[in-house]
């Protein structure tokens, strides 16, 4: 398959001039340099964007030379990520991160024999484990696609390109240089808006309004990366010994995760890939056969038999058993956070909407100790907000030691102790409260 620039059908990437900065970099050669490296798709974004504002801190921790982020795609094979045999699927992904990475590493060493110094964050992992469960990565290579012309966020929060649509892979190349043409947004979304990414997601992550539940995606999917990996271990520590162990594992599930653990980390699901029939070179069998395409690769998918790991009492759990009879449950410790701020930014991606039906209510938390904070979470209308200080009237007041209330979350920590012992006190509705924690169940 030809690269995006020889596509005989694809208008190039709109460009706009940059200030031209002594020694800038020519656009099209590095370009070249990009696709000749083995990319698919580049494009660039000056540092000084607005859409890097909330990562150029980040970025310039890491590089602080960086004047330019170059974004390019990697095509992953359509066929393989679709297989209901998901090791075929996680190779295929596997084998093209290793892609990804191998062109970042060429186009910084040509940059660097061009007397340009440059660097080139990973792909995917490994990151920056000593900053879990926080920020892990060093780029986010998402917004800087989209900023990059590489395409726009589809419902199911992947990169959809114009042609290759969702089967793709995403690198970021942080250089101390100005380019001279600059690449701009798409001006349209690929995605279809067919919503098979809904109806095939075994957890229900994807919401046809648009909403996304991250800790219900990412405690599937995710389920042998970083925290179902240390609820793994957990597991093993908790056993009295190995038929207890095995009562609570069975074979297949530790063989999965030693297969992990030899030979890279295995996604459980990525349905919503391998289903979405959006770009030019793969919406065609979608487009000629609706039926058969639903036939052949989003019903073999949700037929399969496998387990399912869900948070207990997550709206997570209430969909598998709904809309997935084959699937089997597997109920799993949610995400934990290790520290207040984790908690207050845990919290919109821990949300259950189906579970706040019904709740209108303002909380008031004050932390003190060894971690002080103040914050007011207002659930409404099946949505949370979270903002820091104390906003509005509330309901309910929370103060709290940081240590005794992580350790409450941690299930370390009795909160009726707490209570006693004056390390947690609460003024207002109780109900409310109780209501508040079925928001998060862990």
């Amino acid at each position: 398959m030809a690269k995006l620039d020889e596509h005989p059908t694809v208008i190039r990437h709109r460009e706009r001039p940059q200030a031209a900065a002594p020694g800038a970099l020519d656009a099209e050669w590095l370009r070249r340099n990009c696709l000749d490296a083995g990319a698919d798709d580049v494009g660039f974004v000056a540092i000084d964007r607005p859409e890097l504002d909330d990562q150029r801190a980040e970025i310039l921790a890491a590089f602080p030379g960086t004047r330019t982020l170059v974004s390019f795609v990697c095509r992953l094979n359509p066929e393989p990520v679709r297989s209901p045999a998901r090791s075929v699927a996680n190779q295929e992904f596997h084998a093209n991160y290793e892609h990804v990475n191998e062109v970042a590493r060429r186009v910084v060493r040509a940059l660097g024999e061009a007397g340009v110094p440059a660097l080139n964050p990973t792909s995917a992992f490994p990151m920056e484990m000593d900053r879990y469960p926080g920020r892990i990565w060093v780029v986010s290579h998402k917004p800087v696609a989209i900023a990059a012309g590489l395409g726009q966020m589809g419902i199911h929060r992947c990169v959809i390109h114009p042609v290759f649509g969702s089967f793709i892979n995403l690198g970021t190349i942080l250089v101390a240089s100005d380019v001279l043409a600059g690449s701009l947004p798409i001006d349209y979304n690929p995605c279809v808006e067919c919503k098979l990414c809904v109806a095939a997601c075994p957890v229900g992550a994807i919401s046809p309004d648009g909403d996304f539940d991250f800790s219900a995606c990412m405690t599937h999917n995710y389920r042998e990366f970083m925290n179902g990996f240390t609820d793994w271990v957990a597991t093993i520590a908790d056993s009295r010994d190995g038929s207890d162990y095995r009562r609570r594992v069975s074979p297949s599930e530790s063989a999965s995760m030693w297969q992990s653990l030899s030979f890279k980390a295995n996604y459980k699901a990525a349905y919503c890939v391998a289903v979405c029939p959006a770009g030019e070179d793969v919406i065609g069998p979608f487009l000629d056969d609706r039926k058969g395409f639903l036939e052949g690769v989003v019903d073999p998918l949700k037929a399969k038999e496998e387990p399912v790991y869900v948070v207990p009492g997550s709206d997570a759990e209430g969909h598998v058993a709904k809309r997935f009879p084959r699937k089997t449950i597997r109920r799993v410790q949610g995400m934990r956070a290790t520290s207040i701020r984790g908690f207050l930014f845990g919290m919109k991606l821990t949300f259950q909407r189906e579970a706040s039906r019904g709740l209108s209510a303002t909380y008031h938390f004050t932390f003190k100790g060894r971690e002080p904070a103040e914050a007011t979470v207002v659930i409404r209308d099946r949505t949370i907000a979270v903002h820091e200080g104390h906003v509005g009237e509330a309901q309910v007041r929370i103060t709290a030691d940081s240590e005794t209330w992580l350790g409450f979350l941690a299930k370390e920590r009795s909160l009726i102790w707490a209570l006693v012992r004056g390390k947690v006190r609460i003024r207002g509705s109780l109900r409310l409260l109780a209501a508040f924690g079925g928001c998060f169940p862990s």
